[in-house]
């Protein structure tokens, strides 16, 4: 049994920074005294209690956040995170993505897009000394991965009681600690209102991740639950769920310097990553995959023209692919400009100096940075390979297949040695991705997107490609494109996987029926099985060398912050955190001041008529020309508040998370970071964290004068700020 008493001590310390961190429910009373000066006016303790306001009102989508603001179930969250159910409902003859949606009422609400979940947060548990008490400490590589792996799973399937929860053990600060969280899993969600794109996407990749902003990045689902009042699939007679608590709206916002809270469940964050990792991810992998995010939407835009059927089955994969290529694009240009690597450099040599003066931390941490720069760099070497074979593997016949394939082996484990996404309890989201395959693929796309990665895989050296993939393409070190070409276009033409039916049959196909069969694709993804299964073993058991590795230097950063008293908190990994912060404008660069705020007028200054990015609503630009702001008008401002900028510290998966004021009231939506912000993933800079919001005063005035949504106002909880 291992000793995590360091660990422990280390979550006490104060913040060096006010405003940094993403701090677990738990935690709260620890840094209290923080948020009572900053500004919060509710109990900070009452926040680590999950079955009380507010943090009850929270609730993931799965890669988004998202909130309750009614007791009918109600959500909000940003546009963006709704987007994949806009495109889902879309088609040439009602855009949606267009035109956006409201339901006028609940029985003209629809389903969101296959597989989409809402859910709530119950209980969070630590469990570090369960899953760390292997058999045998000794284990090495996938012996090691797999007995983590196996304690994991089995208080998964303890705390799954039925499809009605969703379970999972989430890993902090590298394998130092493990908590296990069970939620409730919502699976009948349906697509209530969502503005047009010309109000949800304003400014598009052109402002993303810019300042000034102007974006209406909000839209709203409903949460429906059967008559017995637990989670139950799509029906007409299932019933809006009743949450336990819900945010009451602020229809007034806020002002500069106001405390502001962020509750939300942040991806990941790589904040106490080395120096070889980070110099690695800024020197190749960002740089490269932001070229290839830009290749794949040229080569799905080369074959899909706008306002075609194939089109707006990639739009949210489109939009996707941009986001993140322009947010690598400022992670290397934040990176060029700044010392993050430098830093990097000084802290790893400031901690092995510290261990170097004590025997005793010699004894206990003097290998643990050399054994994780080893594995780190067997780690990298073929990244190039596989980073290409990544993409080419995002296509969707070449996806399914391998997807099924595996499937059909991980069948023949039992239930708990299955890899996960492959147990039991992922089939009905496995056959639900399945079943949304038809509205997001295309022949000709695939085709386009591989012939690109294909011409770039032939340029690897000789002892990097793939034997089998050669062997299958007849790739023989003779550039032929249209031999390619051809091949493609007989497998998409003969392969029955793009039928939802059938791909849904081969979920209960055995081995000898895939080894049996002619379909291209399952042909494909039997030459290619054994190289497949071959790089995952290998994967794992360098995963559990790092899962020994890493945590002991992990704890040798965590101990020697500890002894200067720095801020200590565990990287984001998805789980429910909460950040706070204030209102505030920044200095991007000498002689630049920006302000907090942004009005409607400054939105109105950047319309231009007809453009994809910058068009608005002719009723916005009337009322806005009027200044027909109602009650929702700001006197400070002499305007409408549409955007603001706080220091809240949040990262990818905090999108949609609500933002709170003082008295835990909604106040706006969280969507983005400025430009000189994103490396925050990797490290916190007070002077330039900056999140962009936007706010509630933007979102009830455009919901009731401008897209006729005044009844969704009338089941939220609406309040003033006090005189």
């Amino acid at each position: 049994m291992r000793s995590f008493g360091l660990f422990l001590l280390a979550l006490a310390l104060p913040l060096a920074h006010a405003d940094e961190g993403m701090w677990q429910p738990h935690q709260l009373p620890k840094i209290s005294k923080q948020l009572q000066a900053a500004g919060l006016k509710i109990d900070p303790a009452s926040m680590q209690r999950l079955d009380q306001f507010p943090m009850n009102a929270i609730i993931s989508l799965g890669g988004c956040t998202a909130s309750f603001v009614s007791p009918e179930g109600l959500i909000v969250t940003n546009h963006h995170c709704i987007y994949g159910s806009i495109a889902y409902n879309s088609t040439p003859e009602q855009n949606l993505l267009q035109d956006g949606f409201v339901a006028a009422d609940k029985s003209k609400e629809i389903p969101a897009s296959p597989g989409t979940r809402v859910y709530v947060t119950e209980e969070v548990t630590e469990v570090t000394d369960t899953v760390l008490d292997v058999a045998n400490d000794a284990q090495q590589g996938d012996a090691y991965y797999q007995a983590i792996e196996q304690n994991k799973k089995r208080l998964v399937a303890a705390c799954e009681t039925s499809q009605d929860y969703r379970c999972e053990v989430y890993t902090f600060h590298g394998g130092a600690s493990y908590f296990l969280i069970r939620y409730l899993a919502i699976r009948d969600v349906r697509l209530v209102y969502a503005p047009p794109s010309s109000i949800g996407k304003f400014g598009g990749d052109t402002d993303n991740w810019m300042w000034p902003r102007h974006t209406g990045d909000w839209g709203f689902y409903r949460a429906y639950v059967g008559a017995d009042g637990l989670p139950a699939d799509y029906d007409q007679a299932n019933k809006p769920y009743t949450p336990a608590a819900h945010f009451s709206v602020n229809k007034d916002g806020l002002a500069e310097d106001d405390f502001v809270m962020v509750l939300g469940y942040p991806g990941r964050t790589n904040r106490y990553r080395t120096a070889l990792e980070v110099q690695n991810q800024f020197d190749w992998t960002y740089p490269t995959a932001k070229q290839y995010r830009e290749d794949y939407i040229e080569a799905i835009k080369s074959v899909a023209t706008p306002g075609s059927e194939a089109r707006l089955k990639y739009e949210n994969t489109i939009a996707g692919l941009a986001n993140y290529a322009k947010n690598y694009g400022s992670m290397i240009t934040s990176y060029r400009k700044g010392s993050l690597l430098q830093d990097k450099q000084t802290l790893e040599r400031d901690v092995l100096a510290w261990i170097d003066r004590d025997e005793a931390r010699k004894q206990r941490f003097g290998m643990a940075y050399d054994n994780l720069e080893l594995l780190l760099t067997e780690e990298l070497k073929h990244q190039e390979r596989d980073l290409l074979l990544a993409y080419m593997g995002r296509t969707n016949m070449w996806s399914v297949a391998a997807r099924l394939l595996k499937l059909a082996h991980e069948r023949q484990k039992p239930d708990l040695e299955r890899d996960s996404g492959y147990q039991e309890r992922d089939m009905a989201r496995f056959a639900q991705g399945l079943q949304s395959v038809d509205r997001r693929y295309d022949s000709e796309v695939d085709i386009a997107v591989l012939l690109h990665f294909f011409s770039l895989y032939e340029r690897l050296p000789a002892a990097e490609r793939v034997v089998e993939l050669d062997e299958f393409f007849g790739l023989n070190g003779q550039k032929d494109r249209e031999a390619l070409q051809e091949r493609l276009q007989s497998m998409h033409a003969r392969t029955q996987l793009n039928k939802a039916d059938v791909r849904l049959q081969w979920m209960e196909a055995s081995l000898a029926e895939f080894e049996a069969s002619d379909d291209p694709y399952i042909e494909f993804a039997q030459a290619l099985w054994s190289y497949s299964d071959q790089i995952e073993q290998k994967n794992k058991a360098l995963a559990g060398e790092l899962l020994k590795a890493r945590p002991l230097w992990m704890q040798a950063i965590l101990a020697y912050k500890q002894s200067l008293g720095e801020p200590v908190y565990a990287d984001a990994n998805s789980s429910l955190r909460i950040t706070y912060g204030t209102v505030t404008g920044y200095s991007p660069q000498d002689g630049l001041v920006a302000v907090p705020f942004t009005t409607a007028e400054g939105m109105l200054a950047k319309y231009i008529p007809g453009d994809d990015e910058f068009d608005l609503p002719e009723s916005m630009r009337r009322a806005i020309a009027a200044r027909d702001y109602h009650e929702y008008a700001d006197p400070t401002l002499n305007s409408i508040a549409i955007n603001y900028l706080t220091t809240v510290d949040i990262t990818g998966g905090n999108s949609g998370s609500p933002t709170l004021n003082s008295r835990a009231e909604f106040v706006g939506l969280a969507f983005d970071s400025v430009y000189e912000s994103v490396i925050g993933d990797w490290s916190y800079d007070p002077s330039m964290n900056r999140t962009i919001h936007v706010s509630s005063p933007y979102m009830l005035w455009a919901m009731k004068y401008i897209d006729g949504a005044e009844h969704l106002l009338d089941e939220m909880t609406l309040v003033n700020n006090p005189d």
